[in-house]
């Protein structure tokens, strides 16, 4: 799919990297923002690049609702612990997938869908971190992460299929 031929949806989420932001389009209006946290590589699609990928994507999951917020996650699976700073302190090599997953599939051939630039198979998500990441700078190893209540409200308020505009 070439993002020339996309018409912009009514409904998106929009993803600005430059501005570490998050912005829910509704009917056409920004009706809300979000600051996140991408990529500390930067933006690009190939695998192995530790890199947020750009382009046209959708939510082709959701992972985690019936789990308390805090649940951590491996694998896209809750492991049974709940994170806080005592458990953050103890295993601080990990990169903490916490409370819920929107797994993002890439929409654009040869840009970040199939082959070695593909989003799903990359398992790039937008999923919630420990809170304190969350201060406008890009840390992440690829994807896009939230403050954990702002990731439990937006999980609410998105559906399975929901197009993610991401962008320098």
């Amino acid at each position: 799919m070439n993002t020339a031929s996309l018409l912009l949806p009514e409904n998106y989420l929009d993803i600005c990297i430059a501005k570490q932001e998050m912005s829910v389009i509704a009917k056409g209006t920004c009706f809300k923002k979000y600051t996140i946290s991408t990529a500390k590589n930067g933006a690009g699609e190939l695998k192995g690049s530790e890199c947020t990928p750009r382009g046209w994507h959708s939510i082709r999951a959701k992972i985690g609702g019936d789990q308390a917020i805090y649940s951590v996650f491996k694998a896209r699976r809750p492991t049974g612990e709940i994170y806080s700073q005592a458990l953050g302190e103890q295993y601080p090599e990990r990169d903490w997938i916490l409370s819920r997953i929107l797994w993002l599939g890439g929409l654009e051939a040869g840009k970040n869908r199939y082959g070695d630039v593909d989003s799903t198979w990359r398992y790039i998500y937008i999923h919630g971190t420990p809170d304190h990441l969350i201060d406008g700078r890009p840390l992440s190893h690829g994807c896009i992460r939230m403050n954990n209540t702002d990731l439990v409200e937006l999980f609410a308020s998105t559906q399975v299929g929901c197009k993610v505009y991401i962008h320098e």
